[in-house]
C-alpha cells in the first residue's frame, strides 16, 4: 500500500501547487487588467495636429481621435481618459489650464512638450523663408535656450504633474527628426539646413530625457520609429510645407501617429 500511497500523495501535492500558481497567475493577469486613468497632456504632437479629423469642441486646440492619445485609448479602453494637449501649448500653457483632470487615482500620463517653447515653428519659419545663414543662427539660438531655460520649464511641469497625481506613471514623449539626409527632396532647404534642423531635434530631445530622467519619469524616443519615414523619404510620415493650411505644416501625418507615437507609448505605458 505504501507505494499507492506515496504516489497518490505526489499526484496531490501537483495539483494542489497547480492550482495555487494558476491562482496566483490569475491574480498577477487580473492586477495587469485593471483599470487605468489616462491622462494626455502636452502640445501640437500630442493634440495631433497634422493627422486631420479635428474635433470641432476642442476649437483651436485642435485634438483629434487619429492622435496617438486617443488611439491608445479606444485599444486599452481605459477607465477614464482626459484629453487636455493643445496645439500652440508651452509649457506654462500646461501648467496653466492642462493638469484639472490629474488627481491622486491616475495612473498614466502622456505629455509632448518643449518646442513651441524652444521656438519650433519660428525656427522653421526662418529656415523656409530666410538665408541659411538665417537659419543656422536661429537654430543656434534656439539650442542656446533649449540649455539655459527650457530646463527649468520643464521641471516646473514635472513638478505640477507629480504633486497633482503622486502614484501616475508619466511617459514624455520626444520629437522626431524631421529630414532624410541626401534623400528624394530636389529643392527647399539645403542638406546643411536640414542637417541642422535634424541636430536640433535631438539637441531638444536630449534635454528633455535627462529632465524627465531626473523626475523619475520615462522618456519615449521616438527617433527609431520614425526613421525612414521623414521628410525627403519617399515615404514621409511628417508633412512637409503645406501652404494650404500652414498649422499642419512639419506635424506628423496619421501615419506619424499611429505608426510612429502610438507603438512608443504602447510599450511604455
Amino acid at each position: 500500500m505504501r507505494p499507492f500511497r506515496l504516489a497518490a500523495f505526489a499526484s496531490s501535492l501537483v495539483a494542489a501547487t497547480t492550482l495555487a500558481l494558476t491562482g496566483a497567475g490569475a491574480a498577477q493577469a487580473a492586477g495587469s487588467a485593471a483599470p487605468v486613468d489616462y491622462v494626455a497632456l502636452g502640445d501640437s504632437y500630442s493634440s495631433g495636429v497634422g493627422s486631420g479629423g479635428y474635433d470641432s469642441a476642442s476649437g483651436d486646440c485642435k485634438r483629434t481621435p487619429r492622435a496617438y492619445p486617443a488611439l491608445w485609448a479606444a485599444a486599452n479602453s481605459p477607465s477614464s481618459f482626459a484629453f487636455t494637449a493643445c496645439s500652440g501649448a508651452r509649457t506654462n500653457d500646461v501648467t496653466s489650464g492642462q493638469l484639472g483632470p490629474l488627481n491622486a487615482s491616475t495612473d498614466l500620463v502622456s505629455i509632448s512638450i518643449g518646442g513651441n517653447d524652444a521656438g519650433f515653428a519660428d525656427v522653421m519659419t526662418t529656415c523656409v523663408l530666410q538665408s541659411e545663414s538665417r537659419c543656422l543662427s536661429r537654430i543656434a539660438t534656439a539650442r542656446a535656450y533649449a540649455d539655459t531655460t527650457l530646463p527649468g520649464r520643464l521641471d516646473s511641469v514635472y513638478d505640477a504633474i507629480r504633486a497633482k497625481a503622486p502614484s501616475a506613471r508619466v511617459v514624455v514623449l520626444g520629437y522626431p527628426r524631421f529630414y532624410k539626409l541626401n534623400g528624394s527632396c530636389i529643392a527647399g532647404l539645403t542638406e546643411r539646413e536640414r542637417a541642422a534642423i535634424n541636430g536640433g531635434a535631438d539637441h531638444l530631445n536630449a534635454v528633455t530625457a535627462k529632465r524627465a530622467a531626473d523626475h523619475g519619469f520615462t522618456f519615449g524616443d521616438v527617433t527609431p520609429a520614425f526613421t525612414g519615414h521623414e521628410i525627403c523619404s519617399g515615404d514621409s510620415w511628417i508633412n512637409s510645407l503645406n501652404l494650404l493650411n500652414i498649422t499642419e505644416s512639419y506635424h506628423p501625418k496619421a501615419a506619424g501617429q499611429s505608426r510612429g507615437y502610438l507603438p512608443v507609448l504602447d510599450a511604455l505605458a
